[in-house]
């Protein structure tokens, strides 16, 4: 891995000082490189507006970071809203989907260190200084996973739906741990790191966050887990918003597997892992004594089997022809 190096500020000319301010400037930028947060967003303003408030407020120092919203295609005009936050500017992508965003934005991005959230995402105060911070102090560092906490609507009353995905969504540490990657809604990285190892796959609407980070990690970076590092994300309420997202993952992973080709045997047996219930898992969320009543535990084990049969449906219609949907 390329060195980490102190950045000046960009279309900054040369400066004449004195060389102790000079050293100290120095110091200063090794300790704050510039940062650029790609933020993809389809359809959310609302929750745009929410992430970028946070972002807006950061404890980092303000002339070493920027945002970069990528809108990929929302009904409504999306640079208005970004042109209130003094740090943030917008751009667009034609190309459907979360990764084809984040590489526009990566194109555009200045920084020597880049920060991934979504639209979605509400990041903590500390959140950049946190993260540039773990990363520079990771020796050999590829890819930087940070917490994230996800959260219902009604604390003391959370619907099943919102159970579910608390459980199930975005287990960081597995995912660094024994998975090899991170979800891109809180990921750090290097623009040493995005050069060696390349970009996103573009051609996938999901699921190119765990092909990137393998390919990190592969490369013998480090991937490295950094709870403190944290965002908050809101739990999706309804089956709906559970089955679309289960419907886009499947989508991202068949993509993958018919790009370095997939037989139908393979799929037979994907299909018997999707249709076989997950006795284990239902047993210990029964056994559990934090995820509500009988009541709520019953519908939790129904929302997970319920996606499994959707998982194994959208499998089929793909293989028959069908095309990935965002």
């Amino acid at each position: 891995m390329k060195a980490l190096r102190g950045c000046t500020e960009p279309d900054a000319g040369p400066v004449r000082r004195p060389s102790s301010e000079a050293n100290s400037d120095v110091d200063a930028n090794r300790s704050t490189p510039f940062v650029s947060v790609v933020i993809p967003v389809f359809d959310d303003p609302d929750r745009l507006r929410t992430c970028l408030q946070a972002l807006e407020h950061q404890t980092y120092p303000k002339p070493r970071y920027e945002v970069i919203v990528v809108d990929n295609g929302s009904a409504r005009s999306v640079p208005p809203l970004v042109g209130q936050f003094g740090q943030a500017r917008a751009t667009y992508e034609m190309v459907p989907g979360a990764n084809a965003a984040r590489n526009r934005g990566i194109s555009l991005a200045r920084g020597e260190i880049l920060a991934f959230t979504d639209a979605d995402c509400v990041p903590a105060r500390d959140w950049l200084a946190k993260g540039v911070r773990q990363f520079l102090l990771t020796p050999n560092c590829g890819l930087l996973a940070g917490g994230i906490e996800v959260f219902s609507r009604d604390l003391a009353h959370p619907a099943a739906a919102e159970v579910y995905d608390a459980l199930t969504a975005f287990p960081q540490k597995i995912l660094i741990e024994e998975r090899g990657y991170g979800a891109t809604a809180n990921v750090f990285t290097s623009r040493a790191v995005l050069e060696h190892a390349g970009l996103f796959d573009g051609t996938l609407k999901s699921g190119a966050d765990v092909l990137w980070g393998r390919r990190v990690r592969s490369l013998g970076y480090r991937l490295t887990y950094a709870e403190d590092v944290c965002v908050r994300h809101p739990a999706r309420p309804s089956w709906r918003e559970l089955r679309r997202r289960q419907i886009r993952l499947v989508g991202g992973q068949q993509d993958a597997k018919r790009k370095r080709g997939y037989s139908w045997r393979e799929l037979g047996f994907d299909l018997a892992l999707d249709l076989l219930p997950s006795l284990q898992w239902a047993r210990q969320l029964w056994q559990g004594t934090t995820v509500g009543g009988h009541t709520t535990r019953a519908k939790v084990v129904l929302i997970m089997w319920s996606l499994k049969y959707v998982s194994a449906w959208e499998r089929l219609r793909l293989q028959l022809g069908g095309q990935a949907r965002r």
